[in-house]
């Protein structure tokens, strides 16, 4: 009997032992896999006995210890979230044995639908369709927003308080790590953050890192599930809001390192997301300006993090070589949002 294909970080043999073991009859043949995609985060394998479909999460090769906790962190949070109107994939396993993968991991259901990344993926939707599948992501955070995380057992899923403020701590060391050249208005960006903290409101589920390529949509336009919830914690609900309205922002680039769906036909503005958002939680979103500048200068310093490492010969591929000229460009778009606002 020939052994199925391997895969660096993923063996669909031991997968098998486990699952028969711990779920018994969830299988019915050997088992395939195929890895969807890579990278920094966390690995993510579509894995098939030929009839039914599954999906394995587990934390980067050669990073185990410092993203081991993340497995844990996901599988508690869908679990949480699955029995709510929040659409996530159905939990199957965790598993903390380390001796199976050589890491944590996780097994959840394969939901279909499209992670739709670019201007050009959702241009055959055409404008109409394209604004109400944005509107539904609002509507899908908004839901998320209203989780009782007291009820859904994620009560001490985070330290809520003094959110903001670790956070702008925090992403101010990531960039005193990544410094290396001189990044005009940046440190005033910073210090203008810190000015202006925003009140926070009453902390929720956040998912850390919402938009559109993070989240499934069928056929009819329907978000099927949310995805990559290795940022989520208890926190402040506005920080989603001024990530989606930061990456619902054309940028118009010859080249961009993040999503430009935005700059489809029919995607709505940021302001009429902020709108609906505000209209259907309730929630008070005068201060969003701050929670956009500040995804501004976060998304500011990942891509000069990133840029860093390109330049000590740390990351390879293309496009990398343009990331650096960008890093401005978010700078700028953070201090004129903080102005403006």
């Amino acid at each position: 009997m020939s052994s199925a294909p391997h895969h660096p970080g993923l063996d669909p043999e031991e997968l098998r032992q486990v699952l028969d073991r711990e779920r018994p009859g969830l299988v019915g043949g050997p088992l395939t896999a195929q890895l969807v995609q890579g990278g920094r985060s966390n690995l993510t394998y579509a894995v098939t006995d030929g009839t039914s479909r599954w999906v394995v999460r587990r934390p980067p090769l050669g990073h185990v210890l410092a993203t081991a906790h993340d497995m844990k962190r996901e599988h508690r949070v869908i679990s949480a979230l699955h029995q709510t109107p929040v659409p996530v994939p159905a939990p199957v396993l965790l598993c903390e044995d380390t001796s199976v993968l050589g890491a944590p991991f996780y097994v959840m259901e394969f939901v279909a639908g499209t992670p739709y990344r670019t201007a050009q993926q959702l241009a055959p939707l055409g404008p109409d369709r394209t604004r109400d599948a944005v509107f539904r992501l609002v509507d899908t955070l908004v839901e998320l927003h209203a989780v009782d995380p007291e009820a859904v057992g994620l009560g001490d899923f985070g330290r809520p308080d003094g959110f903001l403020d670790r956070q702008l701590r925090r992403w101010g060391k990531q960039l005193d790590a990544s410094r290396n050249r001189e990044l005009p208005g940046i440190d005033e960006l910073h210090a203008a953050l810190g000015r202006t903290l925003p009140r926070s409101p009453a902390p929720t589920v956040i998912h850390g890192d919402y938009r559109l390529d993070n989240v499934l949509i069928d056929e009819d336009d329907r978000i099927t599930a949310v995805l990559d919830w290795e940022m989520s914690t208890l926190g402040d609900p506005l920080t989603d809001l001024g990530l989606l309205a930061m990456y619902s922002t054309p940028l118009e680039l010859a080249s961009s390192p993040v999503s430009t769906t935005a700059e489809a036909p029919g995607h709505p503005s940021p302001a009429e997301l902020i709108e609906r958002y505000a209209t259907r939680s309730g929630r008070d979103t005068s201060a969003v300006a701050w929670y956009t500048a500040f995804a501004w200068f976060k998304l500011a310093v990942i891509l000069e993090g990133i840029h860093y490492r390109y330049t000590l010969g740390q990351t390879v591929g293309a496009g990398f070589d343009r990331i650096g000229e960008l890093v401005p460009v978010f700078i700028e778009h953070g201090l004129t949002t903080l102005q403006e606002g």
